[in-house]
């Protein structure tokens, strides 16, 4: 009789459990799906390309930095050096039964962000073919929809070291991540929300900076609301 072979991805031990199974393989085929499409995209544009192209615009839209043209190739090594990590880090997750938890959150967020890239490299590129786009409009519209949608993730998280609010108040208690994620996911929509509103009724320049405040703002409060509920729950365990 042949002894019963061990499925790690069924083991109540989170550290030996295996992270990918076949399931999870198979989706990310979708992010490197991505990559090939940017590497394509890249390698069919650079013999039309000029010898200097557009890699940098200025608050207000305009074109400010050029390079050769091999840096058409940047966004999509940006991409495939980022979708590594963002797969081997959580392997090396020290709550990885709570990241398995969220993994359909994590990879939903991945996707968005592997579009985020692949709207901005095409932005990028359209400029050296004739066409007038505002590339930092393009930019501002796609962070407020990943501000919106993280906004909707962040309360479902639980606490890990890779994707959310990390202060080490979060990261100390399960209450105080839970709470500051509930009322992140309400601000970080707020910023996504005012933000597009206020694109309807300021210059490009001033959005910018306005948009630079919003996170700032709601980064800070966050920091110090978590510190808050830390300090808070420390004081009712005595």
């Amino acid at each position: 009789m042949k002894p019963a072979i061990k499925n790690n991805t069924k083991s109540k031990d989170p550290s030996k459990r295996t992270f990918y199974d076949r399931d999870k393989l198979l989706m990310e085929l979708l992010p490197l799906f991505f990559i090939i499409l940017m590497f394509g995209i890249a390698f069919y544009a650079y013999p039309h390309l000029p010898p200097k192209i557009p890699t940098h615009w200025n608050a207000s839209g305009q074109a400010d930095g050029f390079n050769e043209k091999n840096s058409v190739f940047f966004i999509p090594i940006l991409f495939l050096i980022l979708c590594i990590l963002f797969f081997i880090l959580p392997i090396m997750e020290v709550f990885r039964d709570n990241m398995l938890k969220i993994y359909k959150y994590y990879y939903w967020f991945k996707i968005f962000f592997g579009l985020f890239f692949l709207v901005l490299f095409i932005a990028t590129l359209l400029p050296n073919f004739g066409y007038d786009i505002n590339v930092a409009y393009i930019v501002i519209s796609m962070i407020c929809v990943l501000f919106i949608g993280l906004g909707f993730v962040l309360p479902k998280l639980k606490r890990n070291f890779m994707f959310g609010i990390r202060t080490g108040w979060t990261l100390s208690s399960d209450k105080v991540w839970d709470e500051t994620h509930k009322i992140g996911g309400a601000l970080f929509i707020f910023v996504g929300v005012i933000t597009i509103i206020l694109s309807l009724l300021l210059r490009l320049e001033v959005l910018f900076f306005a948009f630079i405040g919003l996170v700032l703002s709601v980064s800070l409060f966050l920091v110090f609301y978590s510190y808050h509920l830390y300090k808070n729950d420390m004081s009712t365990k005595k």
